[in-house]
């Protein structure tokens, strides 16, 4: 539990303006999404195993690309065998 006195130094740490006739509330809803941490800390994870899941993805399969000159011969310019793009600062 957070007190509001915790609130207020990690609020001015933070350089973040809280108004006292906030501060209550705002502690109390802290306070409250800490406790959804702690049922979430009280979960026990099963080993991948356990879940019953597994790998989807396909293996990858390779395949021809396009010739580097056709790749080069598309943009704009190049230099030592790879596309330059525009200078940004």
């Amino acid at each position: 539990m957070v007190s509001e006195t915790e609130i207020n130094d990690i609020a001015n740490l933070a350089d973040i303006s809280i108004p006292k006739e906030e501060l209550g509330t705002f502690t109390a809803q802290f306070n409250s999404i800490l406790e959804y941490f702690d049922l979430l800390d009280a979960v026990e994870a099963g080993s991948p195993e356990d879940t019953g899941r597994y790998n989807i993805f396909r293996e990858d399969i390779v395949e021809p690309s396009l010739d580097q000159d056709a790749v080069l011969s598309n943009p704009g310019s190049s230099e030592d065998e790879f596309i330059k793009g525009p200078r940004v600062m």
